[in-house]
């Protein structure tokens, strides 16, 4: 893992906080010369620090019905179910926890139709699938790749 300075630390910033800001910009707002932004930008891209997105808002796209669904799998199981999991397109986030799931997913549909769907299709037809949890979200108050 690379070493962060401060620096790269507020060039991260710089770019959280508007990823269109220019270099020639971020350069002299921490009073540095645009080659040494370009360079670390380089090298943080490079090694995998961060990635340029592109985030959309699911409700504008359409996908009006967000789920959490935590997922109990058979013992030995996990691994093989996450792998299946990444195959679905509606699915945004796949991750094993502690705790009392197994699995947690995140999961984006057109409809609540949809999302049955997914639960008496998609996942029934999984081996290694003992149970699943799912939370439909009813409010959003913050969503934010910012750490």
């Amino acid at each position: 893992m690379p070493t962060l300075d401060a620096t790269d630390r507020a060039i991260l910033r710089a770019l959280q906080k508007n990823a269109k800001e220019s270099y020639s910009m971020i350069a002299r707002t921490l009073e540095v010369s645009e080659g040494t932004i370009r360079t670390r930008v380089r090298k943080m891209l490079d090694t995998g620090v961060f990635d340029f997105i592109v985030h959309t808002d699911p409700k504008k796209i359409g996908l009006d019905v967000q789920a959490i669904i935590g997922i109990n799998t058979r013992l030995g199981q996990q691994q093989h179910v996450a792998l299946q999991l990444q195959t679905f397109e509606a699915v945004r986030f796949v991750g094993a926890f502690s705790g009392n799931h197994d699995l947690m997913i995140q999961a984006y549909f057109s409809t609540n139709d949809d999302l049955v769907s997914f639960i008496n299709a998609d996942l029934a037809a999984l081996e290694g699938i003992l149970d699943v949890d799912v939370n439909v979200e009813l409010k959003q108050y913050k969503d934010s790749f910012s750490y």
